[in-house]
């Protein structure tokens, strides 16, 4: 038994610790807190679960600086925020949404560990199945703002985003609906007929682009491949967290 605890603990110790920047919304960011302790079960097995530190931020204020244009003060809070993970253990960083990755670069400044860039670890699984053309969802400032389409650019993507209308309607079931736990098989239906009209655009692929999507759609929704961003960017996290452990 003493073997068991010596070597259980041995791969706790090179287990790096995860720092989730989170609450926006809490329904993506309990997603990212599930299948990190998932992916570790299923790798380590027994009781092992992932080392996590978080931060839930009030969405409500951060929502309010969105609409507003204030994302200085934004970055201010995130950024805050982040310094304390890291002052709590963290050894990278997640901003656990894709929206908020407009001011990654002010929260990386702030600390001293890596931040992990939800888009180009999107990227990476995007380019591995040999995608060229994806069709982009989320927030009307992640469709409509350059912050998050020139980062997919810079890997050679090129993005399609959904009409205006389109955009609308994506926007508004992720505030209204998703982002309060809300799941209605009207706007999935709605989502699978934006998707296929990206699709008819040349679109090869669709990013989940903000960390809701998927709770209401999944592959089974699209003809051509999805890329769920919660998942793969908390996937990454895990692989950099493990890659002593599992040596």
């Amino acid at each position: 038994m003493k073997k068991v605890a010596v070597a259980e603990m041995h791969v706790e110790d090179e287990m790096l610790t995860i720092g989730l920047l989170g609450g926006m919304s809490w329904q993506s960011t309990a997603e990212y807190y599930r299948i990190a302790n998932e992916m570790v079960a299923q790798r380590l097995g027994g009781l092992h679960s992932a080392r996590v530190v978080m931060a839930s931020v009030d969405f409500a204020e951060i929502g309010v600086l969105q609409r507003a244009g204030q994302w200085d003060e934004a970055g201010r809070v995130l950024a805050e925020q982040a310094r304390g993970l890291v002052a709590a253990g963290a050894d990278m960083v997640l901003i656990c949404t894709n929206t908020m990755h407009k001011v990654a670069d002010q929260v990386a400044a702030a600390i001293s560990v890596p931040l992990v860039h939800l888009a180009d670890t999107t990227a990476e699984a995007v380019l591995a199945q040999g995608v060229g053309t994806v069709a982009l969802l989320g927030t009307a400032f992640t469709m409509e703002q350059d912050f998050y389409r020139d980062r997919l650019a810079s890997h050679g993507l090129e993005v399609l985003v959904p009409t205006e209308p389109e955009r609308a309607l994506v926007h508004r079931v992720i505030f209204e609906e998703l982002c309060v736990g809300i799941i209605r098989e009207e706007s999935r239906q709605a989502y699978r007929d934006v998707i296929a009209g990206l699709v008819e655009r040349g679109a090869q692929g669709v990013i989940l682009g903000c960390t809701e999507i998927e709770l209401l759609i999944s592959q089974a929704d699209s003809t051509v491949p999805v890329f769920p961003t919660t998942r793969l960017h908390i996937e990454a996290a895990v692989n950099r967290a493990m890659a002593l452990a599992v040596a």
